[in-house]
């Protein structure tokens, strides 16, 4: 447990307008549950932040903003402390959330109607991301084997030479399952997409969250050649709790890519940085690391305290062992539910709000997944609930 922040801290975010916790009404989901679903943590943000946020509101003016090279500076700092990568800062292109830029990439790189290759169970947006634009999803599964996920690059292959495939998604570390991926799998997957002149977007929004002897790399890492057809996601929204700022740094090195990206962003209209998002950013990265390894810590916590809980009172049910991500992908099956009975079961009968298995795609029915960057009094209580829930099953 964290010595120095106050994790354990229970805040009330109810009637505050948060998603996570009033979304209740607008899904006809029971109030009373506890809600462990969209990925935003339950701690506040760090001090810091929170500090240089307030100043910037006493200050009183919101005019327009643009962006520094302070804020740049931090962001490549961060990139090569924490992930040995080492970017120019012109590579950066800031957006509203990863999201946003997820479907500015779609219609930078792809035309209607091309195919977009995505590994499932997968991040629902991407689906999301490639229909509201006109494009085709091409599914390449993961084969779930001994506890963890393996891709099937023979398959991803054909997948891509079949289907007019255009751009792939990936997805590291691998939300929902928790997979961080090696080098070795992101070299066969790039050279795949080499081959065959398939662009890549990695969406790395999870890169600084990995445990015990995982790592992330970066994708431009893998091979100096990935520069020249991909694009790299990040943000520090998960890291620091801070999505409700909508702040996102999309690195492109290949300068052609950059500026046709730049240029789908100015039809659009999303080219002008918040300044809030930007100094929230720039704060997190300077001067808040402790108060994220500390974090980690206690999440990792979480699961720990989460999986001997399973496995001390409902055996059956068994958590994927995280290499990544706060975000645990919990194992059902066992239970011989479907997709809707087990949804029932979990909303209706442990009173737990959890983002289902199914709306992740193939291979994710008798899944759920739990967002652990809670305190841990709330772990305990939505461990209390599906334990009593279980029991009134036999």
């Amino acid at each position: 447990m964290s010595e120095m922040f106050d994790f354990d801290q229970v805040i009330d975010r109810k009637n505050t307008n948060c998603a996570k916790w009033d979304g209740m009404k607008r899904k006809n989901v029971n109030p009373d549950v506890i809600s462990m679903w969209v990925a935003d943590m339950d701690f506040k943000a760090p001090q810091r932040v929170l500090d240089v946020l307030k100043e910037r509101i006493d200050h009183g003016v919101f005019g327009y903003s643009f962006v520094g090279d302070d804020y740049l500076d931090a962001i490549v700092s961060w990139m090569h402390r924490r992930h040995q990568f080492d970017i120019d800062k012109q590579w950066i292109v800031p957006t509203p959330g990863v999201v946003t830029a997820l479907k500015l990439a779609v219609n930078t790189l792809t035309q209607k109607g091309d195919g977009i290759i995505i590994h499932k169970p997968v991040y629902y947006p991407f689906d999301r991301s490639i229909l509201a634009n006109e494009r085709h999803v091409v599914e390449n599964p993961l084969i779930f084997k001994d506890g963890q996920y393996e891709c099937d690059f023979e398959a991803f292959e054909k997948a891509i030479i079949e289907n007019n495939v255009k751009l792939f998604i990936l997805c590291n570390p691998h939300n929902p399952i928790g997979k961080v991926w090696k080098k070795e799998e992101l070299y066969q997957l790039g050279m795949i997409c080499k081959k065959h002149g398939v662009k890549v977007v990695a969406d790395e929004i999870h890169q600084d969250f990995v445990y015990e002897d995982n790592e992330h790399i970066p994708f431009y890492n893998v091979d100096p050649s990935f520069k020249e057809f991909s694009i790299i996601c990040t943000a520090p929204s998960k890291s620091f709790n801070l999505a409700g700022l909508q702040t996102s740094n999309i690195i492109i090195a290949n300068k052609e890519i950059r500026e046709a990206f730049k240029a789908t962003m100015n039809r659009v209209g999303v080219d002008e940085p918040a300044i809030l998002g930007l100094l929230a950013c720039q704060t997190a990265y300077n001067e808040c690391e402790l108060w994220f390894d500390e974090m980690l810590e206690y999440v990792y916590d979480n699961f720990t305290y989460l999986d001997k809980f399973l496995k001390a009172n409902m055996p059956e049910i068994k958590l994927v062992h995280p290499q990544g991500l706060y975000l645990a992908w919990v194992d059902f099956r066992a239970l011989n539910m479907s997709a809707k009975e087990l949804e029932d079961f979990m909303q209706n009968k442990a009173g737990l709000w959890l983002d289902e298995g199914y709306i992740f795609g193939t291979g994710g029915e008798g899944f759920e997944r739990f967002n652990l960057a809670t305190p841990r009094a709330t772990l305990e209580k939505a461990c209390q609930r599906l334990l009593k829930a279980y029991q009134e099953l036999k």
